[in-house]
C-alpha cells in the first residue's frame, strides 16, 4: 500500500471567481505545494541540500492529468491526500485526491522527474535514476 500524507488548504476569497467558484490554476498550485509537502513529510530534505549530497535539485512535472468532479467555495476546508502508486526508472506517478469531508473535488496525476543539474550546461536539466534513499522514505 502506497504511503499517503495530507495537505490541507483553507478556501479563502481570493482563491474563487466571481462565480464564488475557485479558480481552476489554485488546484495546481495547491497539488504543487502538496507535491512538496509530502516529501518534507516522508524526511526528505529540501532540495538545496539534496543538491548537495545526491544531485537532485527537485521534481520538474513532465506529465499531469487531472479531474474537476465538484465545485469548492470560499470558507471550505479541503485535504489533498497525495500518494506514490508508481516509482519506475526515472519518474514516477504521484497521485492527488482534493476531498472536501467525503466528496472528491477533484483528482489528478502527475507524472514527474528528480532533476540534476547537465554536466556542461547548469542551466540545463536532465532526469536522474531514482534515488534509492528517497524511495525508501517515500514508501
Amino acid at each position: 500500500m502506497a504511503r499517503t500524507v495530507t495537505y490541507r488548504v483553507q478556501v479563502e476569497f481570493g482563491h474563487c471567481d466571481p462565480a464564488r467558484i475557485v479558480w481552476f490554476p489554485n488546484f495546481f498550485r495547491w497539488i504543487d505545494h502538496a507535491s512538496r509537502h509530502f516529501f518534507i513529510e516522508c524526511g526528505v530534505p529540501p532540495w538545496h541540500e539534496t543538491e548537495k549530497t545526491m544531485g537532485v535539485i527537485g521534481t520538474p512535472i513532465v506529465d499531469s492529468h487531472s479531474r474537476f468532479v465538484k465545485t469548492a467555495t470560499y470558507g471550505d476546508e479541503l485535504a489533498i491526500e497525495v500518494t506514490i502508486p508508481e516509482w519506475r526508472g526515472k519518474s514516477f506517478v504521484q497521485r492527488y485526491r482534493c476531498m472536501r469531508g467525503d466528496d472528491l473535488i477533484m483528482e489528478c496525476d502527475e507524472v514527474r522527474i528528480f532533476a540534476g543539474r547537465k554536466e556542461g550546461d547548469p542551466e540545463a536539466i536532465r532526469a536522474l535514476p531514482i534515488p534509492e534513499e528517497i524511495k525508501r522514505l517515500c514508501t
